[in-house]
């Protein structure tokens, strides 16, 4: 704030009577709204409901993350968490008369996770003699830009974290994990099976001709051999760009698909174009929607989701709780206080014009939570597992 230097030399009767008739004494050289040189568009739309349409957008915009990143991911503020890395696992037994029950006990296969944070920022300049000729919706268009950047961000980085095996450290020193990759991480045994320190959730297809029903086969049973997408709360669902799931729509049981017969006919949601079967259809069919997400149909136990956003030439299967469930495999990390939480609109330096120059602002990181509750496969002959390229993020 700015005081003149004739307000510390005005008499005390002039300033109590500035105090008198509304005017506060410590606001003397502040700008007002009268000082705005511009203060509407072209079209006669005040700046000042622009921006606050802008920041209600912003508002908007935190509670309504994309709905493919919110069933993968689980918010938190946590720099990291020891999370058990199995489902269930613990058993009553029979009581004895003299004898005491065995009691649970933490975790021992709990595994300490942590999650990155990092600051991202845009800012938007106008001239003011831009503004003296735009047009509303040429400020607001700016803003959308904005708002799709935020969600490109957002959600390409919980995806990359899904498809990307490659471990990070995050600022106190704990490891951010992928899924298991055969680091050495042993995951839980589970119904009776055990694994090794080699078990990974990434995966090759073997044929570089395309997605077969093995694969997809592959991953169900890697997701389920770890306890996951076996519980009434939690689904499967198989994503994929729609090249792949033009594929996997194909598959019909006892059909061969690139050289693998599937086990499971693909059936069709219930919104689907209607379409010619000789047999009938033996069970409920996939939704049309699910947590906002459309429903191509079902492969087995598990729900087709196509999305343009995922990489050519991977397949995921995730086993989700649903939007922001905390059995979802990536953890979505805020900033504990939370004036810094979600996409913020920040004034510029000159507050009498706040859309010349304002800023967007968010800070976030990943981290996965369950290494074992998703599998991914790379559409390849041979060779190692190689995270995909992202062309939109």
């Amino acid at each position: 704030m700015t005081t003149t230097h004739s307000s510390l030399t005005r008499s005390l009767p002039a300033r109590k009577k500035l105090f008198i008739f509304g005017g506060d004494p410590n606001a003397v050289g502040t700008s007002t709204q009268g000082d705005v040189l511009v203060n509407q568009t072209a079209d006669g739309v005040d700046l000042n409901r622009i921006w606050d349409e802008a920041a209600t957008a912003m508002q908007a915009w935190n509670k309504s993350r994309t709905s493919l990143a919110a069933i993968l991911s689980y918010p938190t503020t946590n720099v990291g968490d020891a999370i058990a890395q199995s489902i269930g696992g613990d058993h009553f037994e029979e009581a004895s008369e003299f004898g005491e029950p065995t009691g649970l006990r933490a975790e021992p296969d709990a595994l300490i996770l942590g999650y990155s944070l990092s600051d991202f920022d845009l800012a938007s300049r106008f001239s003011w003699r831009f503004l003296r000729s735009a047009t509303a919706q040429q400020v607001k268009s700016v803003i959308d830009r904005a708002l799709e950047a935020d969600n490109r961000l957002v959600t390409g980085a919980i995806l990359r974290r899904l498809f990307d095996p490659a471990e990070k450290i995050n600022e106190v020193g704990h490891r951010c994990y992928g899924l298991y990759n055969g680091d050495g991480t042993v995951p839980p045994s589970f119904a009776g099976q055990t694994f090794s320190g080699s078990s990974s959730h990434y995966l090759i297809s073997g044929n570089a001709n395309g997605i077969d029903p093995g694969d997809i086969t592959d991953l169900i049973k890697q997701v389920r051999s770890k306890g996951f997408g076996t519980t009434p709360n939690s689904k499967l669902l198989i994503l994929a760009n729609p090249l792949q799931g033009e594929i996997i729509a194909s598959f019909r049981a006892g059909v061969e698909t690139n050289g693998v017969e599937s086990q499971f006919d693909f059936i069709p949601a219930r919104n689907a174009p209607a379409y010619l079967t000789p047999n009938e259809i033996v069970g409920e069919q996939a939704p049309g929607e699910w947590s906002n997400l459309p429903i191509s149909g079902s492969y087995g136990p598990a729900w087709l989701v196509e999305s343009r956003y995922l990489p050519v030439g991977y397949v995921a299967v995730v086993a989700t709780g649903g939007p922001n469930s905390t059995i979802n495999p990536i953890g979505f990390r805020q900033h504990q206080n939370p004036a810094y939480q979600g996409l913020r609109l920040l004034p510029g330096s000159d507050s009498r014009y706040p859309l010349v120059s304002s800023f967007m602002q968010r800070s976030f990181g990943v981290g996965t939570r369950y290494r074992g509750a998703a599998a991914v496969v790379q559409v390849k002959a041979s060779g190692p597992y190689e995270a995909p390229e992202w062309a939109w993020t």
